[in-house]
């Protein structure tokens, strides 16, 4: 029949000649030769029925229809290879691989990594720190952790982690310095930036006012990244208006303190994502079982803090 399609390595090798304009190094791409390349491109057009490159003197460029062809084609293989390789990892419960953002990445996952290496020596653990959206159809990539408001997508098993809040946290020195809330208006003061898209915003002026105290602070070290803020804190630098995930373990192990008990509560959270329906593969709900049980163990600490939602203070 007339719209009967041609053989799918016909189609490959047009794609990728395509791609190249270059049949030398489409057969390359291919694992073939040259000849079987071009050999394949003329099934296609005798399929067709019309060309679909034309031929110069060390070159090549596509006519009118090979034009038209070229985009479907890409689409094509790029959804196949989706599909192979999210089929595949349905058979892979060995490998994991998890992206998160490189502060998270820094201060709350590579700090615990050894106990749950310990406890799954059966999982390899791939992590690659970023903050770019993530499909998982088409990236490598198992699970993402992700900051933020959330939202629901039916393709996605999305479920939050902790209530996240900010609270001023120093050095144990540095806190002997300044011991209320009002002299903290005298303390260098530490800004993370990566948590300005917060809104209402949970900053120092609103912390301050939190206290009762009217004060904006116009001077300060500014990070764009969580654990550098909390990094120059852990070195006596100054005050960080901390997040909660940033700095939980350090006041857990008394690196850091937080003498004011009073912390502002934000509704953006950690998430933990993945495609929905493999939130149940063995590896997947292991390494997100063990992501809560951490989170268990330092609740006594959280429970500390009188957390006050920023909607209430603004």
């Amino acid at each position: 029949m007339a719209d009967r399609l041609p053989p799918l390595t016909a189609l490959r090798a047009f794609e990728a000649a395509a791609r190249h304009m270059s049949f030398a190094r489409a057969a390359e791409e291919l694992n073939v030769t040259p000849a079987a390349l071009s050999f394949q491109i003329k099934s296609l057009e005798e399929h067709l029925g019309q060309p679909v490159f034309r031929r110069l003197n060390r070159a090549v460029e596509l006519t009118e229809a090979g034009r038209v062809l070229a985009p479907g084609t890409t689409d094509g293989f790029d959804a196949l290879s989706r599909a192979w390789t999210a089929t595949r990892k349905l058979q892979d419960d060995t490998t994991l691989t998890v992206t998160a953002g490189p502060a998270f990445t820094a201060k709350w996952l590579a700090p615990r990594l050894y106990e749950f290496a310990r406890a799954h020596p059966e999982v390899d653990l791939r992590f690659s720190a970023g903050l770019k959206l993530v499909d998982f159809a088409r990236d490598d990539v198992d699970v993402a952790i992700r900051f933020g408001y959330g939202r629901d997508e039916p393709a996605l098993f999305s479920q939050p982690l902790a209530e996240e809040w900010v609270v001023p946290a120093m050095t144990p020195d540095l806190a002997a310095q300044f011991s209320t809330p009002q002299a903290l208006t005298k303390a260098p003061l530490l800004f993370d930036d990566s948590i300005d898209f917060l809104t209402p915003p949970a900053d120092w002026r609103t912390w301050f006012r939190l206290q009762g105290i009217d004060f904006t602070p116009d001077h300060g070290a500014h990070f764009s990244q969580a654990d550098h803020a909390v990094d120059a804190a852990l070195a006596g630098v100054g005050v960080v208006l901390g997040r909660r995930a940033m700095i939980i373990k350090d006041l857990a192990e008394g690196r850091l303190v937080a003498p004011f008990p009073t912390a502002i509560g934000t509704r953006a959270q950690f998430r933990f994502l993945c495609r929905a329906g493999a939130e149940t593969r063995p590896n997947i709900q292991a390494f997100r079982d063990w992501i809560l049980a951490e989170i268990d163990k330092t609740a006594h600490v959280a429970a500390q803090f009188d957390v006050r939602p920023v909607e209430e203070i603004t």
